[in-house]
């Protein structure tokens, strides 16, 4: 009975577990959020590469 006692009182797992879900959802939006910008970052050099290769054989 101490033991459930003890264990109940106990916050510092459910800290730990708090702060590892906070660490995920950070991680998650920052993968997203450089996914996009990844993809913007193609197509940004993709127009360049063009525009350069458009401008040679002129």
């Amino acid at each position: 009975m101490k033991f459930l006692t003890k264990l109940r009182q106990d916050i510092a797992g459910a800290t730990a577990i708090e702060y590892g879900l906070i660490a995920a959802l950070i991680a998650v939006a920052a993968i997203t959020a450089m996914q996009g910008m990844g993809n913007e970052l193609q197509t940004t050099f993709n127009t360049t590469s063009s525009a350069m290769q458009g401008g040679n054989a002129a």
